[in-house]
């Protein structure tokens, strides 16, 4: 796919717009938790996607990195996202937009919905606009809402062009005024919590909270995952510094006591976790979209069993900057009494999030699967 073909839009945000006002915190019927979405819904969900294009000047001409390992790593992710969004990732979001059934009332990404590195403000918008209005089309107009990832605020001036954009464009899929990148709305009787990962709004977050509290299920939608990675990364996570200590299991506590679902993304892995204590309960699904190799677009099991959390990162040697790791096992030993499931796959594709009152489920279709891969059982 070239560049001219990904920016052919077949639709336009107005309908976005009028979709949205129905449909997020009411039924057909305009009143809250109607009838209509309390029985069943579906959501269709994209992991990280890096969005990009090549050749890799048409974003990044105006890229400038001047440490050198990074501008490595960093080219090299430019190249890695031209071929992937060359032919493969297309595929992947045309087999998500064909999971879209009468049911379904709206599409979530899970951050890094672009690569950003764009070197200048007005690029990284364009960079935002291209893939917002195409996703947007491809999926029939429906409300298309996005949580902020690292790389959609990674570049000169993207954190204030993110912050100045994409509330103005959530207000218009949500069909409600939007002001923060921390933000929550219904679908009928459940609440969704949007959290900023970057840049906790905790003040907000436990408001949010407190005014959603009578939600049938809560979903705390975030970027960075809530349990630490199984990765040389593995303190990249929710309030993951080891000095937020205190301040990550007071909201693992709050989640817990909620018996949230957190659906994220980040790790480029379908991870599957379900974890008690606290006084309640965390299930937890990474999602991963970033098809950039074939032999991903296949389901398989390299962890699996609350034993083997953890295990991966002691075969690390080596960060991306050279230095070694740090022996992170008493973080991992925190969370692993209380974890009943876990499974780790690399594998990259869409989901299709099933809500009912009967339960929740996520259905996994690796690559551009035409059967499901597999259904994570959430409640």
């Amino acid at each position: 796919m070239d560049r001219r073909q990904f920016l052919s839009l077949s639709a336009t945000g107005a309908l976005g717009l009028s979709l949205g006002a129905g449909l997020v915190s009411c039924g057909s019927d305009g009143k809250p938790g109607s009838r209509k979405w309390r029985d069943k819904y579906s959501v269709i969900i994209l992991g990280d996607t890096h969005f990009d294009t090549e050749p890799a000047d048409v974003y990044h001409s105006n890229y400038n990195e001047q440490v050198e390992w990074l501008n490595r790593v960093q080219r090299a992710e430019f190249a890695r996202n031209g071929e992937m969004w060359r032919e493969r990732c297309p595929r992947l979001v045309k087999r998500a937009a064909e999971l879209v059934d009468k049911d379904t009332r709206m599409v979530f990404q899970m951050g890094d919905l672009i690569q950003g590195d764009c070197g200048k403000g007005e690029v990284h918008q364009k960079m935002l606009t291209d893939v917002m209005d195409n996703f947007k089309g491809q999926f029939g107009g429906l409300p298309f809402i996005t949580v902020v990832g690292n790389h959609d605020i990674r570049g000169v001036d993207a954190l204030e062009t993110y912050h100045r954009f994409m509330p103005q464009r959530m207000s218009q899929e949500l069909g409600k005024e939007i002001t923060k990148t921390t933000f929550d709305f219904n679908i009928g009787p459940d609440a969704y919590i949007f959290i900023d990962f970057n840049n906790p709004d905790d003040a907000e977050v436990e408001k949010l909270l407190e005014e959603t509290k009578d939600a049938r299920y809560t979903f705390i939608v975030v970027h960075g995952p809530i349990f630490p990675a199984d990765s040389g990364n593995c303190r990249w996570f929710y309030h993951g510094s080891e000095k937020d200590t205190e301040l990550r299991r007071h909201f693992r506590r709050l989640f817990a006591e909620r018996d949230a679902i957190c659906l994220c993304g980040h790790i480029h892995t379908t991870e599957f976790y379900d974890w008690y204590g606290d006084g309640g309960r965390i299930t937890q699904m990474t999602m991963n979209s970033v098809w950039s190799r074939d032999e991903l677009g296949k389901y398989e099991v390299v962890s699996e069993g609350a034993a083997d959390y953890g295990e991966l990162r002691k075969k690390v040697t080596a960060l991306d900057n050279g230095t070694a790791p740090k022996d992170e096992q008493a973080l991992f030993d925190e969370y692993r009494a209380g974890l009943k499931q876990y499974s780790r796959s690399p594998a990259a594709g869409s989901y299709k999030l099933n809500v009912s009152k009967s339960g929740v489920s996520i259905d996994f279709y690796a690559g551009d699967s035409q059967e499901i891969s597999k259904q994570f059982i959430l409640r």
